[in-house]
């Protein structure tokens, strides 16, 4: 018997302002349509929830976008995780006794954990009251003023550019139970 693989695509930017917008329903179509079982959305959020009955191959981000950017008009950049890499990615955040609120504290997933290089001078400097960390497959952000004025949201962001895609805890933590259940 073969095992299902469970994954979950982030789509940059979908549902944010009104030229971006995509139904869930049309986002899961999507995700079936190339394959893939069990998709699910998490909210109106550009999140998909899906399993696959091999490994992904590695254009597997690429063919989403493309197709999403085919079936809606909507180009959105996709970042694909496995279940258990986003296991590895909510539950080795290090800022979690310092953050009090999951919604300022932003998790930022490369597309290549190799680009993760690029941010790590930025643990060098002072950013308090802000605070940063690296993982090995993703960085975070503490913004306990919100992340679009904070000066080092907007460093990574810059940094990081195309190659990143970011979710607070909170929303990276259900997306985690959403691929468990």
């Amino acid at each position: 018997m073969s095992r299902s693989h469970t994954f979950v695509a982030l789509l940059r930017g979908i549902n944010v302002g009104k030229a971006k917008r995509v139904s869930m329903e049309d986002l899961r179509a999507v995700l079936a349509g190339l394959g893939h079982s069990d998709v699910r959305t998490l909210l109106n959020s550009g999140n998909v929830v899906f399993s696959s009955a091999s490994a992904l191959p590695k254009d597997a981000a690429s063919r989403v976008q493309k197709a999403v950017a085919e079936k809606t008009g909507v180009s959105s950049r996709v970042t694909i995780v496995s279940a258990e890499a986003l296991s590895a990615i909510v539950e080795e955040c290090p800022l979690g006794k310092v953050a009090t609120n999951p919604s300022l504290l932003v998790v930022w997933v490369p597309a290549s954990p190799s680009d993760l290089e690029r941010v790590r001078p930025f643990l060098k400097r002072k950013w308090a009251p802000e605070a940063f960390a690296v993982g090995s497959l993703a960085a975070y952000v503490w913004c306990p003023g919100g992340s679009i004025e904070s000066p080092l949201a907007n460093a990574v962001a810059r940094e990081l550019g195309d190659a990143v895609t970011a979710r607070n805890i909170a929303t990276m933590t259900k997306l985690l139970q959403l691929a468990r259940a």
